[in-house]
């Protein structure tokens, strides 16, 4: 992938975080974070005074996410493998904003496993916190009263262009709070 390809995604994934709702300082945690698409540019929006937590189970996938957080020279990122586990080594209540950005098709509805990663994730939340999702592959309509099932509220939906698998597609993204 070309230097010009690469900046176009990170600037398009900023770009749509920014709409979403980062902002410097905050407590991120990027959950089926891959190779960081939204990682990077979610790192360099919350600066130095922020953190992010970018689980996945990939080893290859955090591999190369890590070397590309040593190339960008961010400190600001902590890869964590999560072995397919769906219990977080987080403090409760510790974290401002949690992306699930194309993670359904691992967690279809139905699925109990959907449910242990929603409460998890309640869990994790501090009080109203910013659930971002990125609701590819499965039924939006379902997803959003699943998650509002689980305790949190829908805010708001982003249309437009959004990066999947480094390409932009028309999409959504649906926002929601603890």
């Amino acid at each position: 992938m070309s230097a010009n390809i690469k900046n176009y995604i990170e600037n398009k994934c900023e770009e749509i975080l920014i709409k979403v709702g980062i902002k410097k300082g905050q407590v991120i945690l990027d959950f089926g974070c891959g190779v960081g698409n939204y990682t990077i540019p979610a790192a360099k929006i919350i600066g130095n005074n922020g953190k992010i937590f970018a689980l996945d189970e990939s080893e290859s996938k955090l591999m190369e996410l890590s070397r590309r957080v040593k190339s960008a020279g961010l400190n600001n990122i902590k890869i964590i493998n999560t072995s397919g586990k769906l219990s977080f080594e987080l403090e409760d209540m510790s974290v401002d904003v949690i992306l699930l950005y194309d993670i359904f098709w691992y967690f279809p509805l139905g699925n109990p496993n959907l449910s242990k990663l929603l409460k998890e994730i309640y869990r994790v939340s501090k009080a109203n916190a910013l659930i971002s999702v990125y609701p590819e592959h499965i039924e939006i309509e379902k997803l959003k009263q699943e998650i509002e099932g689980s305790g949190f509220y829908f805010q708001n939906r982003f249309s437009g262009d959004i990066i999947h698998e480094s390409e932009p597609e028309k999409s959504q993204i649906l926002n929601f709070r603890k």
